[in-house]
């Protein structure tokens, strides 16, 4: 069975409700997917357990693959599992599966190595060995298998069958059953002696083979000439003889009999229940195919409650030790000399001695468990989160605006390379959404014509946007903006019917980029896939009437300035009319390209790149590591022995072996002239040599551990580098919060993610929102959270605030530095879900903060006065506008050829 984060994968087992439709109405239709036998009751399911077992996150459980589909797996498996089956043994395979039957052992690795030692030297009739003759090994079958008698000596290797004392002392296979102990594993190899292996006698023959296909051809192409000659002399003499040899002179070719082909064949042939002390036992198909039965034997049930009853008791124990101090024995237990415990004064004093140890809390645990106490409370730990803010959340006041406004976002920078499209903050992409002046802005034509590129190479239905509106007339309201049905799928008629092969060039300024957005609206969405499409698509191709709508003299129209229209009667063109959408819409039609494009075969090659490109970084983090470890143990001997030199020299005068002698050793040499011997001052001489000498030695070692300690700082370098890029491709596949806090709120920071970069050229600080974000919890969080006992909603009021307190699906913004700062403070690392985002966030800080500093300085730089926007809107024209960084935006990333 393949698994998926190493757990098996298990099968949707039919619903009650399926099930009883099954007998009531045979002929309900369902969805089923063959490959797996499975049934669903609406397509959603379907399609969403497909989508799952077409991951590439599935592991082959045979042979250990990864990065395969579910299917993929499967066929990986059986594939193995063909192969293994084809070259195990087939005698073998009944005698093992009757001896792991029942059998209880906790880990599969401890089974097959008993297994193994069992059958390593026991070898059955018909299978096919390898038989070593004069330092030469053939292949041969087994044709008879002699068990020893009780007294039969242990002696001789391989003997001719045509010896008369041989087959005097060969015992007759009907005298006593062979291999008889392999049954029962519990008994140890070395206390078999029972069933000695050594004392068997295996009858065997030679097997007539062509030249270059025997078992040890493989070794042969590593002999000469002359000595594969003689080998070939040796096999024609011995092929086809029949000879009786001991276990010493057999083995198995090591493709069909290992520890891991064993391994392979009893898991893909056991199983075993999640239960405490369960045993292994064979498939019921396998069973029933090699004679093993399924039926536990009595005396095993008894054998194996005992174990289980074993196993629980020990684990209680193992419990009430935890628990508190043991209960006093029973009288009976403790023996007639116990001396009998001192009467109790009164009931009350009962319940002081009664009380029950507390049981020690084990660091981290569940968030919700800890409170703060007094002590740490006046050590300054924070008690209340910072309040994040709601207010300035773009396009806060719509939340689902705001969700789309953000994943449209991410996705844009995450690809941003194979969409050719460069980086851009989250800042440019809101004032672009929210410009409604006509002039054209770079960032919003560049952005939708590369995603119309992308969805160019998936599959979509000629016109399904029109059919699907035809089919909705008459669930739908007659009018939408003032605008018909009929009267839209008219407008619609003529635009963007050749979407698909419009060029778009980059140097032409994406000319007819509109037209061709209404195409790809045309032949991509339905009402039911997007919603909003009539009333945007009403926005598009529909103007008001000038004469009724027109704004006040001296203003250009402007979304910004008046509200939108309620009455479209104008047939206009998607060039006049998209810079007056509301920023709604457009995040709306944006979405629904990226959810598009996601499945695209760019996007997929492109995932599975940075997988591939994940797998090399991990390989080289191992390696670097291992490196950096090595380094920093030669700089650890370096220093010592530098500092052992030091202290030698010092203690033997080094100190003064650089400076001139000084009057009374001058005197002690003169002296020493005139006498037999001269050692005094040689040996001096000898000292300040030798201290001279460790002196260097130890600048030398002192030298070689800053140059050990440059190149550990290299290699830290790297581990950084590493981190960041590691979070780049990862970010590619999927996009994971930093961590939770106590009450399950979701902490977010995108930036450095896909194409976008954390440094810029020279190591400067870039950044793409620049703020952290703060998501509420889950609905299966809140299900958690109502399972938690006490008055959970007054803490959070107490520890987030009554404006801190966020809902599923309410989003919050941290934009100051000091914000962040104190709420890593007010997170407490004795919880399990709060020490995992306090070192996640601690451990990109150094990125965090520089990036939320740059956006607070851009933003200053670039602020204008209100009188400025005034006048500019005035004017009619771009005025101060041009000056504003999304207007500046330059896509240097744009194809050459598009």
């Amino acid at each position: 069975m393949p698994t998926f984060r190493r757990k098996r994968v298990v099968l949707v087992e039919p619903s009650a409700a399926l099930l009883h439709a099954a007998k009531t109405r045979p002929e309900k239709e369902v969805y089923y997917l063959a490959q797996t036998g499975e049934i669903f009751e609406t397509y959603e399911e379907y399609a969403a357990r497909l989508s799952f077992y077409k991951l590439k996150h599935f592991q082959c459980e045979v042979s250990g693959k990864s990065n395969l589909d579910y299917f993929q797996a499967l066929d990986s498996e059986a594939q193995e599992a063909r192969t293994m089956h084809s070259r195990f043994p087939e005698q073998l395979k009944p005698a093992i599966l009757k001896a792991v039957q029942w059998q209880v052992m906790g880990r599969l690795d401890h089974l097959v190595e008993a297994v193994y030692e069992r059958f390593k030297d026991r070898y059955f009739a018909g299978e096919r060995v390898l038989v070593e003759i004069q330092g030469d090994k053939f292949l041969a079958r087994i044709a008879q298998v002699f068990p020893p008698r009780p007294t039969s000596p242990i002696k001789n290797n391989y003997l001719p069958h045509k010896s008369p004392s041989m087959s005097r002392r060969s015992p007759g296979p009907e005298e006593r059953p062979c291999h008889v102990v392999l049954g029962d594993l519990k008994i140890p190899v070395k206390d078999a002696d029972i069933d000695d292996p050594a004392a068997y006698i295996y009858k065997v023959q030679i097997i007539e083979e062509e030249s270059g296909k025997g078992a040890d051809s493989r070794s042969d192409k590593k002999l000469s000439a002359k000595e594969r000659d003689a080998r070939e002399v040796n096999r024609q003499k011995w092929s086809g003889s029949i000879m009786e040899v001991r276990c010493n002179e057999l083995s198995r070719d090591r493709l069909s009999f290992s520890k891991s082909i064993l391994r392979r064949f009893i898991r893909d042939c056991v199983d075993r229940d999640a239960a405490v002390a369960s045993p292994w036992t064979v498939k019921p198909s396998i069973a029933e195919r090699y004679g093993v039965s399924s039926e536990m034997p009595e005396e095993t049930r008894k054998g194996v409650d005992a174990i289980k009853r074993k196993e629980s008791d020990k684990r209680r124990k193992v419990f009430d030790d935890k628990e508190g101090p043991p209960s006093k024995k029973r009288k009976s237990e403790e023996g007639p000399d116990a001396v009998p415990p001192l009467p109790v004064p009164s009931p009350v004093k009962v319940e002081e001695v009664k009380k029950e140890k507390k049981k020690p809390i084990r660091y981290p645990t569940e968030d919700l468990d800890i409170r703060l106490t007094d002590k740490e409370i006046k050590s300054g730990m924070k008690v209340r989160r910072p309040t994040p803010s709601r207010s300035t959340l773009p396009f806060g006041e719509d939340p689902a605006a705001f969700e789309g406004f953000l994943m449209s976002y991410n996705f844009l920078c995450v690809y941003g390379q194979i969409l050719h499209l460069s980086a851009f903050t989250l800042d440019d992409y809101e004032h672009a959404l929210r410009h409604s002046l006509q002039h054209p802005v770079q960032l919003i034509y560049e952005i939708h014509s590369t995603l119309i590129y992308n969805l160019r190479t998936v599959p979509f239905e000629r016109h399904s946007a029109v059919v699907s509106l035809l089919n909705s007339k008459d669930a739908e309201p007659e009018r939408c903006l003032g605008v018909t049905i009929d009267q839209l799928t008219a407008a619609m008629a003529d635009i963007g019917n050749n979407w698909e092969r419009v060029p778009l060039r980059h140097s032409e300024q994406r000319e007819g980029w509109e037209d061709a957005l209404v195409g790809c609206l045309k032949d991509h969405a339905t009402t039911s896939d997007f919603p909003r499409l009539r009333e945007i698509l009403t926005r598009l191709l529909f103007a008001p009437d000038i004469s009724i709508d027109s704004p006040s003299s001296g203003e250009s129209p402007s979304a910004a300035s008046s509200p939108p229209p309620t009455t479209l009667s104008v047939p206009s063109t998607p060039q006049e009319r998209y810079h007056t959408l509301p920023p709604a819409d457009k995040i709306a039609i944006l979405s629904f390209m990226c959810g598009l494009a996601v499945s695209s075969k760019t996007i997929h090659a492109h995932m599975e790149a940075c997988e591939e490109s994940l797998t090399a970084l991990r390989k080289e983090k191992i390696e670097v590591n291992r490196t950096k470890k090595q380094l920093l143990e030669d700089m650890a001997t370096l220093l010592g022995e530098a500092q052992e030199v030091v202290e030698s020299a010092e203690a033997n005068g080094g100190e003064q072996s650089d400076h001139p002698p000084s009057a009374s050793e001058e005197s002690e040499a003169v002296a020493s002239r005139k006498k037999p011997k001269k050692k005094a001052q040689g040996g001096s001489a000898k000292q300040r040599e030798a201290a001279r000498a460790k002196m260097t030695a130890a600048k030398q070692a002192l030298a070689e551990r800053r140059r050990l300690d440059e190149e550990v700082n290299k290699l830290e370098r790297r581990l950084e580098g590493i981190e960041r890029e590691f979070r780049k491709l990862f970010g590619a596949i999927r996009v994971k919060p930093m961590g939770r806090d106590r009450f399950y709120n979701r902490v977010w920071w995108f930036d450095g993610m896909g194409s976008a970069s954390l440094l810029g050229s020279g190591g400067s600080v870039q950044y793409g929102t620049g703020r952290v974000f703060v998501q509420g919890p889950s609905e299966f969080d809140v299900l958690l959270l109502e399972k938690v006992e006490g008055d959970l909603a007054a803490r959070r009021r107490d520890e987030e605030g009554e404006e801190g307190v966020l809902g599923v699906g309410q989003w919050a913004v941290y934009e100051n530095v000091d914000e962040v700062e104190q709420f890593i403070a007010w997170l407490n690392p004795k919880g399990v879900r709060e020490l995992a985002l306090k070192n996640a966030m601690t451990k990109w800080w150094t990125h965090i903060a520089p990036g939320m500093r740059k956006r607070a300085a851009d933003l200053e730089t670039h602020a204008k006065l209100p009188d400025a926007r005034r006048s500019q809107r005035k004017s009619g024209g771009i005025g101060e506008l041009g000056r504003e960084p999304y207007m500046q935006w330059i896509n240097r990333r744009a194809s050459s050829g598009a």
